[in-house]
């Protein structure tokens, strides 16, 4: 445990430090205190890390308020969000909030709920009242989008929806899923497979329509045409029932890329009713790699999704929006996981 520097108060408990205590330990001004904790760069190494020990040593925690009022700056972001219990709105939420926390912004949240129409327009004004900097909209649904840009608020607003382009008033950035979707389609194309379907997700969702793009684009890229397409509810359920129903009817495919791990489960619960197996009669590939996808039976091959690194790109497209400053960031881009579900096409 560090010791408490010389100066530092013996009874801290009975009154918060403040930064003007940090600066007198510190034996710098206010003015350098304050240009630590909001990282300007016109600070020395030697002071900077001075600093940072006082204020680790005293327990200095800054006051959002007061920051706010000094520097007409508000240290918070809104963000809103569907309440879809999907994995890719979940997992973006959690990351946001991690990632404005590290950054030294405070989060709202609100959580918003059908019709959009209503909900979306309420929620960014009481953010806006509330005083945030700036608002994120997880919007993975095209029912969220249209409200979001005719919404009338002083603060900027970005949009997280995948495939969707920015508007003069609305930025927008997510993650390349149709690059996510193309590699899973590539990958089954290089293991020998022609015949290669894809169970997708409800065509209200941006993430179903750019993971479709992604198979079809990857499919045309080699070549070959566009094999069965069915769209679902991204349930376990559906894609099991579909996966009975393909079976009985002798269309079953050789090679299936599925929206979602979940759909996949489905699927692959299907074949092994059905006295098939995965990937010996069918290769199938996912996308999301939740927790869990390597303990599938077998463990599935799929499309892991980065959302510490969307995280990171979104919220610097937002402060740089605030700061009055131009970023143009790449989407972030996925990675392909391979595991044991898909496997070279038979001759």
């Amino acid at each position: 445990m560090a010791s408490r520097p010389a100066g530092a108060s013996a009874s801290r408990a009975e009154r918060k430090p403040s930064i003007t205590d940090v600066a007198r330990i510190a034996g710098v001004s206010y003015q350098t205190v304050s240009r630590v904790i909001n990282n300007a760069t016109d600070v020395n190494a030697e002071t900077r890390q001075r600093i940072l020990q006082v204020i680790e040593d005293v327990g200095y925690r800054r006051n959002r308020v007061a920051t706010a009022l000094v520097t007409n700056r508000s240290t918070a972001v809104g963000i809103v969000t569907s309440d879809s219990p999907r994995f890719g709105p979940i997992g973006t939420l959690v990351a946001l909030e991690k990632e404005a926390r590290l950054k030294g912004y405070g989060t709202t949240v609100v959580t918003v709920e059908e019709p959009y129409e209503g909900s979306v327009e309420t929620a960014l004004e009481a953010l806006e009242d509330a005083g945030v900097a700036g608002v994120i909209v997880i919007a993975p649904l095209l029912s969220m989008a249209a409200p979001v840009w005719n919404a009338k608020v002083r603060v900027p607003v970005e949009m997280i929806a995948a495939g969707v382009s920015s508007t003069p008033d609305v930025v927008t950035y997510s993650e390349n899923q149709e690059l996510g979707a193309r590699m899973a389609t590539r990958y089954l194309i290089d293991l020998g497979h022609t015949d290669i379907a894809h169970l997708g997700g409800s065509s209200e969702w941006f993430d179903a329509r750019s993971r479709k793009r992604g198979w079809e684009a990857a499919l045309r890229d080699a070549g070959l045409s566009p094999g069965l397409y069915l769209e679902g509810d991204w349930s376990p359920r559906w894609a099991y029932e579909t996966g009975l129903r393909l079976i009985d009817e002798g269309a079953l495919p050789e090679a299936i890329f599925a929206v979602s791990d979940h759909t996949a489960l489905g699927l692959i619960r299907a074949v092994a009713e059905k006295g098939l197996r995965v990937p010996e009669d069918v290769s199938v590939v996912g996308f999301d790699d939740v927790e869990g996808s390597d303990f599938f039976r077998p463990p599935l091959t799929t499309v892991r999704q980065d959302f510490g690194a969307l995280a990171r790109s979104s919220l610097e497209v937002l402060l740089a929006a605030i700061e009055g400053r131009e970023v143009i960031p790449s989407p972030s881009a996925p990675t392909l996981v391979v595991r044991d579900s898909a496997a070279r096409r038979r001759s």
